[in-house]
């Protein structure tokens, strides 16, 4: 059995929809169906997301809404002509619309977009609509109940043949719509996936799978079609992901593969997202290459810091009481440095330097602002002489001076910190050394 998820940009039209259709009925075996609400039909489009977002936005601040909810009933109108004109697609609009001005939920209203699409789907098919509220709970708190959601998922779901599930909700414990984080339809199609036992999950969006490189950097970057879910956290971590992130620990911890596909080109195989794979001769060093700019370094230096017990402890407490995270932390004997993301200072910079002067000390304490970290990701970096060699050659025959080094203990990722004005050249460098034979 496979369960696929089709996004935004795969469900924006009803001639993308029949697409999908046709990708589904190619293999009996694509058995569950998750759907996203319409994306965007090209540049310059609303996604039906965004718009609902807006609608109730209007609603907040009294500000008359018929125009925006306006051009949602004309995106399902138009869809529902291309799939099936008898569809009363009317009815359930009307019926939105009338509790637009009776004090609608915003979790309620956003998720209308998932819950038409899934309904046009179903009929054009000829699936059973199962509604996500049937089948997804969350806690009081409102994290997802997993093991509950299974038990919802497998009762409701154990005779069904062929279903279309609206993705990005579910249902919370008082019995209201509750919607996952932007972006969770993902995260409904995994759980489909993990609940109901499927070989495999597929994820279909508008790109054949990974690359190695970001293709706004790199002129046709090589398609990655294997990929592990470590690596895949590494280099997404750099912003290198199609995925959500909460939609990759159901099925890795089920070890069910991810096979990201390309609506508009189902031939292309995509990319395999697996706890495993096999080490191929065709296999590269690495396995991909990313960045991202704007990250702060404290650096602290003291003689004998490491004879003092907690030192590195006293430094993350203070972190921890400004409720800031941190990236790294690379030290020698006597320094250490503290790579934090600027969104997570967000002006509390002065504030930690004077504490941290006041706690602990420091001989100096120096501040690097405008830092990019690239990630340099592979599993088979830990199986190859010289990796880090030809990494840094690279780096420093493009002229990129390296202000942070580091390298995981399990050898499958080289992180390095520059300048933000070094980030293209950088990722650049390292890519082309690795893909010589590429054209740029």
């Amino acid at each position: 059995m496979i369960a696929s998820k089709f996004g935004g940009t795969s469900t924006s039209s009803g001639e993308q929809l029949k697409k999908v259709a046709d990708i589904i009925h190619a293999d009996k075996n694509r058995q569950f169906i998750v759907v996203s609400a319409p994306g965007k039909r090209f540049d310059g489009d609303n996604k039906v997301t965004d718009l609902l977002y807006l609608c109730h936005a209007h609603l907040t601040y009294s500000v008359p809404f018929d125009q925006v909810f306006n051009m949602i009933e004309e995106r399902f109108r138009d869809i529902s002509k291309v799939l099936d004109p008898n569809f009363d697609i009317d009815l359930y609009l009307s019926t939105i619309r009338s509790k637009l001005n009776k004090g609608i939920s915003l979790d309620y209203l956003v998720s209308r977009g998932e819950y038409l699409n899934a309904l046009l789907l179903a009929n054009y098919l000829g699936f059973e609509f199962v509604d996500a509220k049937e089948i997804i709970y969350f806690k009081m708190d409102g994290s997802l109940d997993y093991e509950k959601t299974r038990k919802l998922m497998n009762e409701r779901l154990k005779n069904v043949k062929n279903a279309v599930i609206p993705g990005f909700y579910g249902v919370s414990a008082l019995g209201d719509i509750k919607t996952f984080s932007r972006g969770g339809s993902d995260i409904t199609g995994s759980l489909v996936a993990s609940c109901m036992g499927a070989s495999v999950y597929e994820n279909w969006t508008d790109v054949s799978g990974f690359l190695m490189a970001d293709p706004r950097i790199i002129k046709n970057p090589k398609k990655i079609r294997y990929i592990t879910y470590r690596e895949l956290r590494e280099l997404s971590y750099m912003g290198a992901s199609v995925l959500h992130d909460e939609a990759i620990y159901p099925v890795r911890n089920a070890n069910i593969p991810i096979n990201i596909r390309n609506t508009n080109h189902p031939d292309d195989p995509g990319t395999i997202i697996a706890n495993e794979r096999e080490k191929s001769e065709d296999d590269l060093p690495i396995t991909g290459v990313a960045g991202r700019k704007d990250f702060t370094i404290i650096a602290l230096q003291k003689f004998y810091m490491n004879s003092e017990v907690g030192y590195v402890r006293r430094i993350l407490s203070i972190l921890e009481m400004y409720d800031i995270t941190f990236e790294n932390i690379p030290s020698g004997i006597d320094t250490v440095s503290i790579v934090i993301d600027n969104a997570k200072l967000n002006g509390k910079l002065e504030k930690v330097l004077s504490e941290i002067e006041r706690t602990c000390a420091p001989d100096s304490i120096n501040v690097y602002k405008n830092i990019a970290l690239v990630a340099v990701v592979g599993q088979n970096m830990a199986f190859s002489i010289g990796i880090a060699g030809r990494v840094f050659t690279a780096l420093g025959n493009a002229g990129v001076n390296l202000r942070v080094i580091d390298q995981g203990s399990s050898e499958i990722n080289i992180i390095v910190g520059i300048s933000d004005d070094d980030l293209e050249k950088a990722i650049k460098a390292i890519y082309y050394e690795f893909n010589k034979t590429t054209d740029r």
